[in-house]
């Protein structure tokens, strides 16, 4: 199946983010929090909790901070009772974005999130408003120069959705949001290193923006993710 070229927007994006390297602990130690406080400390049982240990490795976390955040949340240890809160909205040429925040102080938070929306071109709306524009998945990128055939085999095999092409080469495994771990692992054991791996909410209907309004809907997203409570945020705009 052919899709779109996401491949420039997803090293795009990639970049923006290890410019922001200084809040990505802090957003990782939020993730284990919610993670083990919902589904307990053991990983075996917790894939949630798995994963979000797989980001802290990669962020090259010391195994002892990422214990101590697991125990802290799990009851071993008093913590911060955070809560996962999503805002909705529209952006710059009407590109929808959903950002997904966890905070201790839901009332700052709504007022951070709207009054980011306001001051730099967008809307904020209401709950649902554009999250049926995306799909909850597992996302698997290859980047450019893959085995297509080779890779949809295994992809299908360990139970994988679809395996899209993409223009400029990239391919796109996509799985259920459970089924992410096991066909990222039989991706990487039969040779095959993902650009990027995450459960995510992928855009269905992307809308291309270039010159001023690339421009200002760059600046609404920097300004959304620098929040302090802010996780994820997702968006269907591509970026010339």
């Amino acid at each position: 199946m052919a899709g779109h070229s996401k491949w420039a927007n997803i090293q795009h994006r990639k970049g923006r983010q290890d410019e922001k390297r200084g809040k990505v602990w802090t957003r990782i130690i939020r993730e284990i929090t919610v993670a083990a406080r919902q589904g307990g400390g053991d990983i075996s049982a917790n894939p949630r909790l798995r994963l979000a240990i797989d980001k802290a490795k990669a962020a090259n976390m010391p195994a002892d901070r990422i214990k101590y955040n697991v125990d802290k949340a799990s009851g071993a240890l008093e913590g911060v009772d955070y809560q996962e809160i999503r805002y909705e909205g529209y952006g710059i040429g009407g590109a929808a974005i959903i950002v997904d925040t966890m905070t201790d102080n839901h009332v700052r938070t709504v007022a951070e999130v709207r009054h980011a929306f306001s001051k730099y071109g967008g809307n904020l709306g209401t709950e649902g408003s554009v999250a049926f524009q995306f799909r909850h998945c597992g996302q698997i990128i290859l980047a450019p120069g893959s085995a297509e055939d080779d890779v949809m085999e295994v992809a299908l095999e360990a139970g994988a959705d679809d395996v899209v092409s993409d223009d400029d080469g990239a391919l796109e495994v996509l799985t259920a949001p459970l089924g992410f771990e096991a066909v990222k692992n039989a991706l990487e054991a039969a040779g095959f290193k993902p650009a990027l791996a995450e459960v995510t909410m992928r855009a269905e209907n992307p809308i291309a923006l270039s010159g001023d309004e690339a421009a200002r809907m760059q600046k609404l997203l920097d300004v959304l993710e620098d929040l302090d409570d802010t996780q994820n945020v997702f968006h269907n705009a591509e970026l010339a």
